[in-house]
């Protein structure tokens, strides 16, 4: 007979096998006491919980990292770079082309020169600072053609559109309207100086040059007849011949009034739309008679184009080039004829002072003052007779462009 085993005493159970221990826990074979017990997490059945928390921790750190992607932009510079070298179009796909160099503002700037206001000394500072700065000087072949058709209008506009930027074009033209032509309004600058004085300089220009020599210049000129070129400018004014009346010496307003045919009558509408033209399109138009000034001002004004350009005007080398474009043989009219001239370019003075008093209001916002002569005070105009609006005659331009070539090749 068996003795029956004794559970309350101080003996110890006996050990249990592992399928037993197995069996006991599953209540036997019929409540699936034969399958292992699974983990907690039956979605992840291969993870541990450490696992997991990697697995929240990575997924944590990509959702940051998305919303750092989208805040700045877009992806790291490196990775476009990578992308560009990898595969052109799928970076242009995704991107769009690669960015342009950064351009200075403005980077198109027309500088549609008055004739015998001190251009030529400007291009020749312009050819020196554009080898300095790199910016695209553009000049052109055509120096006497200064109103144009509505086609000539539309190709030059085109041609200058097209040039590489930032450019700063040049040439002796009356004011165009880009925008009217479907392109970007450039920038425009300009310089005027005393109407008298500049149709002095002319005057005597054409017929006797600079200090380039005389000879050369009448070369330069054969068309012009003896009695012509030594016609004493007193005569001329007092005797009304048509160099000395209007409108020849209705010349600078349609710089600066445009293309239309009206802006070539001496009057008021020509006068007010030049106004309306300096105001609105134009960045700078400066006083020859202040040019140092003038200078200074644009180098604050476009200093990826002027930047050094008074230092350059100051410097004694560039003073001896600026020597020899002052026109020889001048003279001085008689006060008579001055007067009648004052009367004859009524317009030219209302603009001049109108457009002087711009600068000065411009040189006190920047804190310069004038270091020049007390000018002398403005002439008083009589109502003037009616003025002939036929078409005027363009004056004789030289073809600076080559003689300041043959000087920069020096």
């Amino acid at each position: 007979m068996k003795k029956k085993q004794q559970h309350g005493g101080g003996e110890c159970p006996a050990p249990r096998s592992p399928a037993a221990a197995a069996a006991a826990a599953g209540g036997g074979p019929g409540q699936g006491g034969g399958l292992k017990r699974r983990r907690p997490l039956s979605l992840l059945p291969f993870l541990s919980l450490r696992d997991y928390g990697f697995c929240m921790a990575a997924l944590l750190l990509f959702c940051l990292g998305s919303l750092f992607y989208q805040l700045n932009g877009g992806p790291p510079h490196f990775l476009l770079d990578l992308r560009h070298y990898l595969g052109n179009s799928t970076y242009l796909d995704d991107h769009g082309p690669p960015p342009q160099k950064v351009l200075p503002f403005p980077s198109q700037v027309v500088y549609n020169r008055v004739g015998k206001c001190g251009s030529r000394t400007v291009v020749l500072l312009l050819r020196i600072l554009s080898e300095k700065h790199g910016f695209n000087l553009v000049t052109s072949d055509i120096h006497n053609k200064t109103r144009l058709t509505k086609n000539e209008q539309m190709e030059l506009i085109k041609n200058i559109s097209t040039a590489e930027q930032p450019y700063l074009f040049t040439r002796h033209v009356h004011f165009l309207n880009f925008s009217r032509f479907g392109g970007d309004q450039p920038v425009y600058i300009n310089i005027i100086r005393d109407p008298v004085n500049r149709f002095l300089s002319n005057y005597f220009f054409r017929r006797f040059g600079d200090w380039r020599g005389e000879q050369n210049h009448m070369i330069r000129t054969p068309s012009m007849r003896q009695e012509e070129r030594y016609l004493d400018i007193n005569v001329c004014i007092l005797e009304n011949y048509p160099e000395c009346s209007n409108p020849r010496l209705f010349y600078i307003i349609p710089y600066f009034c445009g293309q239309h045919p009206r802006c070539r009558e001496p009057g008021e509408w020509a006068l007010e739309r030049a106004k309306l033209n300096v105001n609105e399109n134009f960045l700078l138009v400066g006083i020859l008679e202040e040019l140092e000034d003038v200078l200074l001002l644009l180098e604050r004004f476009l200093p990826h184009y002027f930047k050094d350009v008074l230092s350059i005007y100051k410097n004694p080398e560039h003073r001896k080039l600026g020597n020899l474009t002052v026109t020889v043989k001048k003279t001085v009219p008689s006060p008579e004829a001055i007067q009648i001239l004052y009367q004859r370019m009524r317009y030219e003075y209302e603009f001049y002072y109108y457009v002087k008093e711009q600068f000065h209001l411009l040189k006190r916002k920047f804190g310069l003052k004038s270091h020049i002569r007390k000018p002398r005070p403005r002439p008083e105009f009589f109502i003037p007779s009616p003025l002939e609006t036929e078409e005027p005659i363009d004056d004789e331009e030289e073809d600076d462009e080559k003689w300041l070539e043959d000087i920069y090749k020096r």
